[in-house]
């Protein structure tokens, strides 16, 4: 399928790639940003001779972006956003194109950072317009061909469950950047380590982010006023269970291991197995980058496509013998192939 990305962000740079590699063409246009030659739309009416067009733009500026794409659009082609808000450009996106235009609303529930670290499985969460049933499968189609899974809601049911979760996660985080807790400490405690992690993926997202996820999704305000009321119930309780020597467990913050000591069992279990795995992972790179060596000596590519289709065959059978989904075990090893070639093109 021939893309046309607008926005040429840190997102719809990744999002490109992404569909470089899926054996999708693509150009970009972005008066604020430069694109590469080989990628460069000449304008916005070049840019609308694809079969399919992003909006790779913050929310704020997506009114400005559809009315100059609308005189340059076909009833063949196919328009979708990819904000992290849906309800609305959701609805912006009926009112200017309509009856008239293939239109459906997106979230990719990953980004830049989470691509770097080849983070899997990649999801996305897709809101099908009234008026387009079939824009939403030809979507659905294109994200699937980026190995990603879609998950279909509404608008509305996205952004509530995105203002206490995403939005949230950027409201803490903020905060938390604000006390100093993102700054560079000389130790911390294993309960910090993953907030630290949050706080370093929120610092690698853009500034219009945050304002869009708290002042364009409808619910976000609800859900902080939430938060806030929570925080300051606990703030009390404390401080009188300061004053007055009360018993401090009512404070603790219940596990569920204590309510299920088997649960609990079974998930140090899990966790030593994991431990396992990961060692093992550390084995296989180093014959990975052997395997590297050898090949450079060669002078064979790092990529080897038939040998990869087979490994996965192989895998796949040796799933169905366990009894397990041979689909997602594929996934599994998918994901271990590209961190071995990313390991082998890091080493060469």
């Amino acid at each position: 399928m021939r893309i046309g990305i607008l926005g040429y962000g840190r997102f719809g740079r990744a999002l490109g790639e992404l569909l470089r590699e899926a054996g999708h063409g693509y150009r970009a246009w972005d008066p604020a940003v430069e694109v590469p030659v080989e990628r460069r739309a000449t304008g916005l009416q070049d840019l609308a001779d694809a079969e399919a067009l992003v909006l790779a733009v913050p929310v704020a500026a997506q009114a400005a972006a559809l009315a100059g794409l609308r005189p340059h659009l076909r009833p063949d082609q196919l328009v979708f956003d990819v904000g992290s808000v849906k309800s609305g450009p959701c609805a912006l996106m009926d009112a200017q194109l309509g009856a008239a235009i293939p239109h459906a609303g997106t979230h990719p529930l990953f980004g830049p950072v989470s691509l770097a670290r080849a983070e899997r499985p990649l999801r996305v969460v897709l809101c099908p317009s009234a008026h387009h049933p079939a824009a939403a499968d030809r979507v659905q189609a294109l994200f699937e061909s980026l190995d990603c899974e879609v998950l279909r809601q509404s608008p509305e049911d996205h952004d509530r469950v995105m203002a206490t979760t995403h939005a949230l996660t950027f409201f803490i985080a903020k905060g938390l950047l604000a006390v100093g807790a993102g700054a560079e400490l000389p130790f911390t405690p294993p309960s910090f380590h993953a907030i630290a992690r949050t706080l370093e993926s929120v610092r690698e997202d853009a500034g219009h982010l945050f304002a869009a996820l708290q002042n364009q999704n409808p619910f976000a305000a609800g859900a902080r006023e939430g938060l806030l009321e929570a925080l300051s119930a606990i703030h009390q309780t404390l401080a009188e269970a300061v004053a007055e020597g009360a018993d401090e467990q009512q404070l603790a913050i219940p596990s569920l291991g204590e309510r299920s000591p088997i649960l609990q069992e079974t998930r140090d279990h899990i966790d030593t197995l994991d431990q396992e795995l990961v060692a093992l992972l550390a084995r296989r790179t180093e014959l990975v980058l052997r395997a590297g060596r050898a090949k450079a000596e060669l002078g064979l590519p790092v990529h080897d496509p038939e040998r990869e289709s087979a490994q996965l065959q192989a895998r796949r059978a040796w799933a169905l013998e366990a009894g397990l989904d041979s689909q997602g075990v594929e996934e599994v090893f998918r994901a271990v192939l590209r961190a071995s070639r990313s390991a082998q093109g890091a080493k060469g």
